[in-house]
C-alpha cells in the first residue's frame, strides 16, 4: 500500500496546501524557513503515527489561531461542517487487493485506492471505499464447503439480513458456523466498514516522524528506561536508543541482570563491532570511529537521574586520535546521523511497514555527508517511502526533480492580510508559481550540478583558458579525420582562467572521489614554481603534470606555441587586420623572444593597434571558424607535436 496523494487543510499556519503528489520512492519538500515545511509533515504523520498517542489534532493548539474561536462558533451551531484537517489518498497494491479477494473475491472491491480523512479530536477519521455487496456474498455462497441446496439459497438473498437468515437454518457445520460468524461482522458497521477496519486499514503503514529531538543522549540509566518503556511513558530520545540496543542484539533488561562478567563483555565488544560496520558504510566524515559500549553500575557522582540501578553508556572510539568520547559529545550531524540510523534499523528488524517522515535530515552535516545522507536513502530506504524537508542544496537530488515539492507562505512576507484562497502555506509541483526564495536552494542543487558536469567530467584536463580549449578540440578533431590519434572525447577540457587558479582548481577536483586530474598548461619562468608545486605537494603525480613546452622543445611556451609561428601570425593578421596598423610579418619579430604571444606583445607595445588590443582568444576563434581554409596550412610538424601531446594525455585516462 503506498500514499498516492494528501491535503492538509485549517492546520496551524495552513489554509489550504492543495493536493500533494507523493512520490512513489522519495518526495522532497523545499522551502525557507517559516513557510510551513514541518507542518506539512506534522499533519501527516498524526494520521497514523507509529506511536498511537500521537494520533490527535486539537483545534484548541493546531486551528488558525486568528479564526479559532469562530471555527467553534460556527461548527456548534452548524453553520459549516468539521474541518477535513488531513485527506489522505491510498492505492493499493497487489498483495492488499488479494487480501481482500481471500475473503470476499476478486470482483467485490471498486477500485484500486481508498480516501481517509482526518478531523479535529482523537483518532477521529472517516474512510471512503466502496464495495459490491452482490459480489460479496456470490463469493461467500460459492463456498466449496457448502452444500450445493445451501448455495442457491444463499445466491438468491438480496442483502445480508436474508443471506444471515439461510445461515440461521443451515445445518451448523464448521464451515457454516466461520461464515456466519463472518456475516455477523459484516452486519455490524455493513461490508464497506469491515473491508477498511478489518482487512484493508491493518495494512495500512505506519509514519515514522523524525527530527532534532529524537537525538539520543547515548546513555541512560536501564532501571528508569525500562520504567518509562512498561508505562508507556518513553522519552523522544528514548527511542534512538532502545533502537540502539536493539540493533546492538542486546536486551537491555538482561543487561540489568548480568551475572557473567566475560559473556556481558563478549556481547558489548560484539555490538560495538556491529554498529562500527553499519555506521562507517555511509559515514565518510571520519572512517576512524569505532562504537563502543560498556554497561556498570550507578556511581555517586554519575549525571543526575543515573546515580542509582545500573547505566549504560554509548561511546565513540578514533583510533588516529586514541580518543574515546560519549556519544553524545560527538558533533551533531553525526549525532543525528546515527541516532536515525539506530532507530530506522531496529523498525527494519521488526518487520514494520511504515512511510518514514524526516524533518530538515541532516541539518547539522557537512555538504558531502549530506551527500552520504542522499546515498543512504537511495540504497537503504527504498523499501520505505520517504518524505522530507530541507532548505539546503545538497539535500535534493538534481537528477529527480520531478520528486520536489515545493512549500511557501506568501503571507510571510506580505505587508496586507492575503485573503484565505492565497495565505497561507501551499505546497507546489510546478516551479513557475514559486518565488525566489523558494526557489533559491533548487538552484544552488542545480548550479552545483551545472558545476559539476559542464566543464567537469571523471577525466578532467584542466587548462588555463577557453582559447586552450578551442585549439584542442578542433586540432583533434582534424587529426581525427586525417586517420592520426586525437585528444579522447573522454576528456572534459577544465578551462581555469589563468595559471594562478590552476592550483585551487585542481586541489577542489582532485580531492573529489573518482576524478582524474590532469593539467596542459602555458609556461613562462615565474610559472615553473606553481607547475612544480602541483607535484611536489601531492596534488597530482608528476606525469599528470604536463606543459606545452614538453611537446615543443623549448624552455617556455603557449598553446600558441604548438604551431609554427608564421602560422600564428596569419591567425591574428586575419582577425585583427583592420585594427593593426600593419600586417605583422615574422621579419618584424624579435625571434630571440622564445613564445610568439610576448615576441607580439613587445612589438605591439612599439606599434599600437588602431582599436581595441589584443587578446587570446580572438584568433583561437578565427582558427575555428576558418578551419576548412587554414587546416591544409597546418605543418606536419604542428601536427606531430599536438599528436605527442594527445597521445601522452590518453595514456593517463582511467576507464
Amino acid at each position: 500500500m503506498k500514499l498516492q496523494e494528501y491535503r492538509v487543510r485549517e492546520f496551524r499556519s495552513i489554509w489550504d496546501t492543495g493536493p500533494i503528489k507523493v512520490d512513489d520512492q522519495t518526495t522532497c519538500f523545499v522551502g525557507k524557513n517559516e513557510a510551513g515545511k514541518t507542518t506539512v509533515l506534522t499533519a501527516l504523520y498524526r494520521t497514523n503515527p507509529i506511536r498511537k498517542s500521537d494520533a490527535v489534532f486539537d483545534e484548541t493548539y493546531d486551528y488558525p489561531k486568528r479564526e479559532v474561536e469562530d471555527y467553534r462558533f460556527a461548527v456548534e451551531n452548524g453553520e459549516r461542517d468539521e474541518a477535513v484537517v488531513v485527506e489522505c489518498t491510498y492505492e493499493l497494491e497487489k498483495p492488499d487487493l488479494q487480501a481482500v479477494e481471500a475473503v470476499f473475491g476478486p470482483k467485490t472491491l471498486q477500485g484500486g485506492t481508498f480516501i481517509r480523512k482526518t478531523y479535529y479530536g482523537k483518532a477521529n477519521s472517516k474512510f471512503w471505499l466502496t464495495c459490491d455487496q452482490a459480489a460479496a456474498r456470490t463469493h461467500l455462497a460459492g463456498n466449496p464447503s457448502l452444500s450445493d441446496e445451501l448455495k442457491a439459497q444463499l445466491g438468491k438473498a438480496v442483502d445480508w439480513h436474508s443471506f444471515a437468515a439461510v445461515l440461521d437454518e443451515a445445518e451448523a457445520t464448521d464451515a457454516v458456523n466461520a461464515l456466519k460468524k463472518l456475516v455477523t461482522k459484516v452486519k455490524e458497521n455493513g461490508l464497506d466498514y469491515y473491508v477498511f477496519n478489518s482487512v484493508i486499514w491493518p495494512r495500512a503503514p505506519k509514519f515514522l516522524y523524525f527530527d532534532e529531538y529524537y537525538q539520543m543522549e547515548g546513555q541512560a540509566n536501564l532501571d528508569a528506561l525500562i520504567t518509562r518503556e512498561d508505562n508507556d511513558k518513553l522519552l523522544d530520545s528514548d527511542y534512538p536508543l532502545i533502537g540502539l540496543i536493539n540493533l546492538a542484539r542486546l536486551d537491555h533488561r538482561k543487561l540489568v541482570s548480568a551475572n557473567n562478567t566475560v559473556e556481558l563483555k563478549n556481547k558489548l565488544q560484539g555490538a560495538g563491532n556491529h554498529l562500527t560496520q553499519r555506521i562507517v558504510k555511509y559515514w565518510s566524515q571520519n572512517r576512524h570511529i569505532q562504537m563502543r559500549f560498556d554497561v556498570r553500575d550507578a556511581k555517586p557522582g554519575d549525571p543526575e537521574g543515573m546515580q542509582q540501578g545500573v547505566n549504560v553508556w554509548g561511546e565513540v572510539y578514533d583510533s588516529v586520535h586514541w580518543a574515546t568520547t560519549p556519544l553524545s559529545n560527538r558533533s551533531r550531524g553525526f549525532v543525528w546521523f546515527f541516532s536515525f540510523l539506530a532507530w530506522y534499523e531496529d523498525v527494519k528488524r521488526q518487520g514494520q511497514n511504515v512511510i518514514l517522515l524526516l524533518d530538515e535530515p541532516g541539518l547539522s552535516l557537512h555538504g558531502r555527508a549530506q551527500a552520504d545522507l542522499l546515498r543512504y536513502f537511495d540504497a537503504e530506504l527504498s523499501g520505505h517511502q520517504l518524505l522530507y524537508t530541507t532548505h539546503s542544496p545538497f539535500m535534493i537530488d538534481p537528477t529527480k526533480f520531478e520528486r520536489v515539492r515545493i512549500v511557501q507562505d506568501l503571507g510571510i512576507d506580505a505587508h496586507e492580510a492575503l485573503p484565505k484562497e492565497e495565505d497561507g502555506t501551499k505546497v507546489l509541483a510546478n516551479v513557475f508559481d514559486a518565488t525566489d526564495d523558494s526557489l533559491f536552494p533548487l538552484q544552488g542543487a542545480l548550479g552545483y550540478e551545472i558545476q559539476q558536469t559542464l566543464f567537469i567530467g571523471p577525466n578532467s584536463l584542466i587548462v588555463e583558458g577557453v582559447a586552450d580549449m578551442l585549439y584542442l578540440r578542433a586540432v583533434s578533431a582534424q587529426m581525427e579525420r586525417e586517420g592520426r590519434e586525437g585528444l579522447s572525447e573522454q576528456w572534459t577540457i577544465t578551462p581555469v582562467g589563468g595559471s594562478g587558479k590552476v592550483p585551487t582548481f585542481v586541489a577542489l577536483l582532485g580531492s573529489q572521489k573518482g576524478i582524474n586530474v590532469a593539467t596542459l598548461l602555458d609556461i613562462q619562468n615565474n610559472d615553473k614554481q606553481l607547475i612544480e608545486d602541483l607535484y611536489k605537494k601531492n596534488l597530482l603525480t608528476k606525469k599528470q603534470v604536463s606543459a606545452y613546452a614538453d611537446f615543443t622543445g623549448t624552455a617556455e611556451a603557449d598553446v600558441e606555441d604548438m604551431f609554427d609561428r608564421s602560422f600564428y601570425l596569419e591567425l591574428v593578421n586575419g582577425e585583427y587586420g583592420k585594427q593593426l596598423a600593419s600586417k605583422i610579418t615574422l621579419a618584424k619579430l624579435n625571434q630571440n623572444v622564445p613564445r610568439s604571444l610576448r615576441a607580439i606583445d613587445n612589438w605591439l607595445a612599439d606599434n599600437p593597434m588602431k582599436s581595441g588590443s589584443f587578446g587570446h582568444y580572438r584568433p583561437a576563434r578565427y582558427f575555428t571558424e576558418q578551419l576548412a581554409t587554414l587546416w591544409p596550412k597546418v605543418s606536419d610538424e604542428t601536427k606531430d607535436r599536438f599528436g605527442a601531446a594527445f597521445k601522452h594525455l590518453n595514456g593517463l585516462l582511467r576507464n
